[in-house]
């Protein structure tokens, strides 16, 4: 499929790109999609939850009470998880998340995330730019031009840009990576995929291994 490539102005500068179809026309598998989307966010968990259990709560282990005679039920340290203060049951510990996933089938639901964004047109082509120095209003005006200023944006850039990268930090709803970065929940969470020119050999190669 072709794209036409927009300057940093939101003009069109006449030129035209060949998107590969392996990549961006393919038909989207939604479960690796879903594995992959899985993975990325059981990794930003950080698993330090933990409740004390009867042996950590701290406490008297004397025996509260005779053992028969009482009426009631039998009962030994005030540390019983049924008494108030007393300990949990099966109560969280520390784990990890995170889970195993195969490169073939992360490869896919790039490819997969980068398809549905093809089909629902939300893919923009950027020739590359630069900025002197970090200046926010300088890549708001780049929002702007592309009319991205209300929307969540994703620019991918074909190498690290320091100077773009710092523009754009304060805005929550534009967000700049470089090709090698990209994830497939960073490809979806986005409702616009700007491509800078540079970027597209990249991420065709990477994902054509």
């Amino acid at each position: 499929m072709e794209a036409k490539v927009l300057d940093f102005n939101g003009k069109d500068t006449g030129r035209k790109v060949q998107l590969s179809d392996s990549v961006f026309g393919i038909e989207p598998n939604n479960h690796a999609v879903y594995l992959d989307v899985k993975q990325y966010l059981a990794n930003q968990r950080q698993g330090t939850h933990k409740a004390k259990e009867r042996a950590e709560v701290a406490g008297s282990t004397r025996k509260i009470k005779k053992q028969k005679g009482t009426g009631t039920a039998r009962a030994g340290s005030a540390k019983n998880p049924l008494f108030k203060g007393g300990g949990t049951v099966f109560g969280p510990r520390p784990r990890s998340y995170s889970f195993k996933l195969n490169k073939s089938l992360k490869r896919l639901a790039r490819k997969s995330a980068f398809s549905i964004k093809a089909k629902e047109s939300n893919i923009i082509v950027l020739e590359d730019f630069n900025f002197e120095t970090p200046n926010t209003k300088n890549f708001v005006n780049v929002l702007k031009a592309l009319e991205l200023e209300n929307k969540k944006s994703l620019f991918v850039l074909g190498d690290t840009n320091k100077n773009v990268y710092l523009s754009s930090r304060n805005l929550k709803a534009s967000n700049v990576v470089s090709s090698n970065e990209l994830s497939t929940y960073a490809i979806l969470n986005a409702n616009n995929l700007v491509l800078l020119e540079s970027s597209l050999e990249v991420i065709e190669e990477n994902l054509s291994k």
